[in-house]
């Protein structure tokens, strides 16, 4: 199978759905005249001209109002927020007129808008184009949240998130896009609100999403040289989150890990968790395990910035303290 990058990937879903509907169009900062900030749109405004492929001014407020506003009158925008980080920004336009017209207009308007959002840490982003911001927008109803972890679902998730007639925030971590993986010819569409088994195992669940799928599938591997098979969760979407696929691997492995790069508090682990303890409480051989980052703002120094990070060698040894503490 052919292997692309996750940019690539997201260009190509992009091209497949401008090419099958003509009310599809792309708008944000820079995407026309330079491609995109991580070449994410290159070639498109070519292809399909700069009435679909839009700059706009920075103002993030008017980018996702406007495109609220054509996602109302009969269009599919699908908007770049350029970096996660400015997403507080337009928060009006999300959570008070996005998320909630399909609701208070009774189902008769609907809202197909897809919010891209580059986020994550890279080396010395610092902490203003570093944050991962999800879980702020489960506690939202009325929006889809989609996170893929590589270029097969990057597409796909797009794909599927570009169909849907309710927003969908899109976020993909900025260390993926360079990072290439097999992505299967033709259609491709992920259900939005189904996770994914991405590795086989009875020892230990350990859910994951976003670039941190990366250091949970190498932590996997290392366990698999003394012994210890983990059961790896990817989690694709996290609003509507998919705990059907978390209860049936827990009823085999009975012990739950779950690993984000976003800070520990109040992050997509304390839910999943909070929903394991509720439901699954009777199949639980050891306490729920959360590894993310502490309660500090992201450092610019590469040192103090490690200190933030979840590591493959951070995630096989809480897996062994876990497994030890059973034997």
């Amino acid at each position: 199978m052919r292997k692309i990058t996750f940019s690539v990937a997201t260009q190509e879903a992009m091209r497949e759905e401008m090419q099958r509907d003509k009310n599809v169009f792309l708008m944000g900062e820079d995407i026309a005249r330079q491609g995109g900030i991580f070449g994410q749109f290159k070639g498109l405004a070519e292809e399909f001209g700069k009435e679909r492929v839009r700059d706009t001014p920075i103002s993030e407020t008017a980018i996702i109002g406007g495109g609220v506003g054509a996602a109302l009158a009969g269009m599919r925008p699908v908007v770049d927020m350029h970096f996660a980080d400015f997403i507080g920004v337009p928060m009006d336009e999300i959570f008070n007129q996005m998320a909630k017209a399909r609701y208070m207009f009774g189902g008769q308007a609907k809202v197909p808008l897809v919010l891209r959002a580059p986020d994550g840490m890279t080396r010395g982003g610092a902490a203003q184009h570093s944050q991962c911001v999800e879980a702020w927008f489960m506690h939202i109803p009325g929006i889809k949240v989609v996170i893929p972890s590589n270029p097969a679902d990057a597409k796909g998730l797009l794909k599927s998130a570009i169909r849907s007639d309710d927003p969908v925030l899109y976020f993909e971590h900025k260390k993926l896009f360079s990072v290439k993986g097999e992505v299967p010819e033709g259609e491709i569409l992920t259900p939005i609100g189904k996770a994914h088994v991405a590795r086989e195992g009875a020892d230990m669940t350990i859910v994951s999403y976003s670039f941190y799928m990366t250091n949970v599938l190498t932590a996997a591997k290392e366990l698999d040289k003394e012994g210890i098979h983990v059961e790896c969760i990817d989690l694709r979407t996290i609003s509507p989150l998919d705990m059907d696929t978390v209860y049936e691997s827990l009823r085999k492995t009975k012990k739950l890990m779950i690993v984000h790069e976003a800070v520990r508090q109040g992050g997509v682990g304390a839910e999943v968790a909070a929903r394991a303890a509720e439901e699954m409480i009777d199949y639980l051989d050891a306490p729920i395990v959360r590894l993310g980052a502490p309660f500090v703002p992201i450092p610019y120094s590469p040192v103090l910035e490690r200190l933030v990070k979840i590591e493959p060698e951070d995630i096989v040894k809480a897996v062994k303290e876990v497994l030890g503490n059973q034997r």
